[in-house]
């Protein structure tokens, strides 16, 4: 990949993600379509869960969207509809697509289970269906995300490099995201981990819908229940809910290791100031790509085996044909490697005029 911190192969957790006990088999996911094969001119729905989080309408979309033109050769219609956070809403999104006949699916999910009755709606009206980012119940055909549990741990690991010597010295506050998101149980699975025996958890909150202002509000109550002296750091699992994090600690006067992940540039920004410590820089060029090549192929009718190599079993769903992405740790030190290199913001993008002097001393110009 790059040079990192952090990098993992895809290929790493092959089967190991969420192996759960009542999961029936997939039928042949590689052509699971009933629908005739198409050409370029298909039809493709996009279901996003959120525009609380940057990267959705930032990357996502648009890198979506511009890797389907490319591979139907400019023929090719995304349908988009964003759900807001609510789960009602999205599966009412599906609804629409299916009564408008979308050739295939792509969908992240904003709870995981509460979408599953829709996924089996769309593949009953031949419709197949590719989870993205998230591992969504039901018959889905195809998923791609990152490996979410090397997530976590990149997480912890750099919480106890921030912290080394003083580790045990207080407390921290974890503040893990969303319980309907599966995604956020494998943060926290390998952040505990790493950070199990080695640090005193103080206070440990799943944030509800990932927002800034919930995970501000539990780190007040924890502050308070604490007492600031007794906090020494704190993991996020992202970088939304790190600033709220981070307004509450400079309220109390505290400055401690804080975690993120995303690399969203006011992320980026604060690790630059000094205010966060670390964010997980998960590329999503590659992420969006396997995920239109994917829904290309199955509108086409042709087989994923080229495209995606790994499997993954959900609790409903065994051996789904998946892509995992490499994650990198992003710290003050390889900015410039990752996320200007790779194009996701420009010099100009993080070195405003509050922070040219930090960017200056870092060499990035």
């Amino acid at each position: 990949m790059r040079r990192a911190a952090v990098a993992v192969a895809a290929g790493a957790m092959a089967v190991s993600l969420a192996a759960c006990g009542s999961a029936k088999e997939s039928s042949d996911k590689s052509d699971s379509s009933s629908s005739a094969k198409k050409g370029d001119a298909i039809k493709v729905g996009l279901l996003l869960p959120e525009n609380q989080t940057a990267r959705y309408e930032k990357f996502d979309k648009p890198l979506i969207e511009k890797k389907i033109k490319e591979l139907t050769n400019n023929k090719g219609e995304v349908v988009y509809a964003n759900a807001k956070q609510d789960a009602s809403t999205q599966n009412q999104q599906v609804d629409t697509m299916v009564t408008n006949k979308v050739d295939v699916l792509i969908v992240d999910a904003v709870d995981a289970a509460a979408i599953k009755s829709s996924v089996q709606k769309a593949k009953d009206a031949g419709i197949p269906v590719v989870a993205y980012d998230r591992l969504a119940q039901g018959p889905i055909d195809g998923y791609t995300s990152f490996d979410n549990t090397t997530v976590g741990k990149t997480q912890g690991q750099a919480l106890l490099d921030a912290l080394g010597a003083k580790a045990k010295s207080g407390k921290i506050v974890m503040m893990n995201g969303s319980s309907t998101d599966p995604n956020a149980a494998q943060f926290k699975a390998g952040a505990h981990s790493v950070l199990d025996g080695k640090v005193n958890i103080g206070k440990e909150y799943d944030t509800k819908d990932w927002k800034p202002e919930n995970a501000n509000a539990n780190m007040e109550g924890a502050i308070t229940a604490l007492g600031k002296k007794n906090v020494i750091g704190v993991y996020s699992a992202n970088d939304g809910m790190a600033g709220g994090i981070i307004t509450a600690l400079k309220a109390a006067g505290l400055s401690v290791p804080v975690t993120g992940q995303d690399a969203e540039l006011a992320g980026v920004q604060r690790i630059l100031a000094g205010e966060q410590f670390m964010s997980v820089y998960k590329p999503y060029a590659p992420e969006a790509d396997a995920a239109a090549e994917m829904a290309v192929a199955l509108a086409q009718g042709k087989s994923l085996s080229t495209v995606a190599k790994d499997k993954v079993d959900s609790p409903t769903t065994k051996a789904v044909p998946s892509v995992l992405v490499p994650v990198t740790s992003l710290t003050k030190d390889n900015i410039k490697d990752t996320v200007i290199k790779d194009g996701v913001y420009t010099v100009s993008d993080i070195c405003t005029s509050a922070y040219k002097a930090k960017c200056d001393a870092l060499g990035i110009k």
